[in-house]
């Protein structure tokens, strides 16, 4: 397995040029804030984004957890990466979790490790720094949807990456704000998950009508109620059944939110 190491200052923007370095390298696999990330999926790991504080996020991103340290270094010996890139603020940090992960050590000369100068421009870094500093929003090198069911309710904008004219690598980053950022939540207003259940109740032929949508949002979960007519002679269970699959996977493609739970009462059918 070759190890390469990217290091930088915290908000200089190493997880947003993560991915570019990735494919300009062919690296399979990347290390970042606790999250193991092999081809574009979150494999295992807890994201040090979601520590209350900025020291449980060092000790998250440093894998100081045994079991979610076992967890990670089981995961790599399995998908077995030809190579990984490790994230960190100085060459200790990364040397530290190449040793918690059992990788290959590099040598101190070792042309893999590479910094952020070498990759960005100082105005580049200054715009991260910024959009750190002052707006709390950090990058996490992987899709939305692959971190919904960490990190359900709290993402600054999940759909600009799949909406946005920037295709490729950056449409595969996401951009969330930290718990210990302490600047407010990201919420999704109650009238998008009602448009998404009305438009897929209209594509649905069973499907007479929509009669109520209740929502209950949390920051760990989402929970939804819905109560629909349907057609007369239609099989009442399996179309319930089939609109509660489908209802449950365009919400979570379309928003992250991690769906726990989504009742169908039939109120009738016409």
């Amino acid at each position: 397995m070759e190890v390469y190491t990217l290091v930088g200052k915290s908000g200089t923007g190493k997880s947003f040029h993560a991915m570019n370095l990735c494919k300009k390298l062919d690296i399979e696999a990347i290390i970042d804030d606790g999250l193991f990330i092999y081809k574009n999926s979150v494999i295992a790991g807890e994201s040090a984004k979601r520590a209350s504080t900025k020291i449980g996020a060092v000790k998250v991103a440093l894998f100081s957890d045994d079991e979610m340290q076992k967890k990670v270094v089981s995961a790599i010996k399995q998908k077995k990466p030809r190579s990984i890139l490790v994230l960190g603020t100085s060459d200790g940090m990364v040397d530290r979790i190449i040793r918690r992960l059992e990788l290959p050590e590099l040598p101190a000369d070792s042309l893999h490790r590479i910094r952020i100068e070498e990759i960005t421009t100082a105005e580049e870094r200054e715009t991260a720094h910024q959009q750190r500093e002052t707006l709390g929003k950090h990058v996490i090198p992987a899709p939305a949807m692959q971190l919904k069911r960490t990190f359900a309710g709290y993402f600054m904008d999940p759909l600009r990456f799949f909406r946005g004219k920037d295709q490729g690598a950056a449409a595969e980053r996401t951009v969330v704000r930290p718990t210990y950022s302490y600047m407010g939540e990201y919420f999704v207003a109650e009238r998008v998950i009602d448009d998404i259940v009305t438009c897929l109740a209209r594509l649905t032929p069973d499907i007479t009508r929509v009669i109520y949508v209740v929502q209950n949002p949390g920051a760990e979960s989402y929970r939804l109620k819905v109560g629909v007519k349907l057609r007369r002679g239609c099989p009442i269970w399996e179309t319930a059944g089939e609109f509660q699959q489908q209802l449950e996977a365009q919400i979570e493609k379309m928003t992250a939110f991690n769906v726990t739970e989504i009742d169908i009462e039939v109120r009738g059918v016409s």
